[in-house]
């Protein structure tokens, strides 16, 4: 009764007793998985720092298990396969478990979604007959929280709001498209943003996707541009450090 079927998951697990996917991925992504407890939400970038692939990283004993799109995970899984060199990892999809949601706390264990408190909980099991997408869907959407290539495909990891959703780390090390993440953290400046809005006052030329069927778009815009309605609590600290005049939506 809670599975994402849109959700797939790739498993990395050491073939040598020396080694350690987690000092493969660390070197690897924007998340610290070797400091910081497990799940956490991360990204593979573009050299350029531009957003490549996003997912979660989860412990299962010495593998680690990556919580990925499913249309993406065959791609994202030949890309780590590139930075594997001779190390002896097998990267390869794992169908005998599942993703699972729920908005609120199950009655057994299930971790929090470590971007947002309030985007529910998360935890890994066989699949069960009945999927719960669509729900996910429109509750993130309604949090302004952006996922999947569709949305923050080859955008500067900082302009997806990843630094406040815990999606980057600026005390781990280097990682691929670090170089740019760090120098636009250091001016404390990043000029455009993704929000979720109204699908009726999403721009053509600004939009990313749009769900008709919740009246919702994503759109990547100008900081400057956009409007207070479209600003989530969460994320208006970071737009008010930048000088731009917005204020969370209320209720929001």
């Amino acid at each position: 009764m809670s599975t994402l079927t849109t959700r797939a998951l790739i498993r990395l697990t050491p073939q040598d007793p020396q080694e350690n996917p987690r000092s493969f991925l660390q070197g690897l992504i924007t998340s610290d998985v070797l400091m910081t407890p497990l799940p956490v939400w991360a990204g593979l970038l573009s050299p350029q720092g531009k957003a490549l692939f996003d997912f979660f990283v989860w412990a299962d004993g010495e593998d680690l298990l990556i919580d990925c799109e499913a249309d993406q995970a065959e791609a994202l899984a030949k890309r780590l396969s590139l930075y594997r060199l001779r190390r002896k990892i097998a990267i390869a999809r794992d169908d005998t478990l599942a993703i699972h949601w729920s908005a609120q706390e199950p009655g057994h264990p299930a971790s929090p979604d470590p971007r947002l408190h309030a985007l529910g909980w998360r935890w890994l099991a066989p699949a069960d007959d009945v999927a719960v997408d669509a729900d996910y869907l429109a509750h993130r959407l309604l949090l302004g929280v952006t996922e999947t290539h569709a949305e923050l495909g080859d955008l500067l990891w900082l302009e997806t709001n990843a630094a406040e959703l815990n999606g980057v780390s600026f005390t781990k090390g280097c990682y691929v498209g670090q170089e740019n993440t760090a120098r636009m953290n250091w001016r404390q400046k990043v000029n455009r943003r993704l929000v979720v809005v109204p699908l009726e006052d999403s721009r053509d030329d600004r939009r990313r996707t749009a769900y008709p069927q919740l009246a919702l778009a994503v759109d990547h815009r100008r900081v400057e541009d956009i409007q207070p309605i479209a600003v989530p609590s969460w994320l208006a600290p970071a737009l008010q450090s930048e000088d731009a005049e917005v204020t969370p939506a209320p209720g929001s």
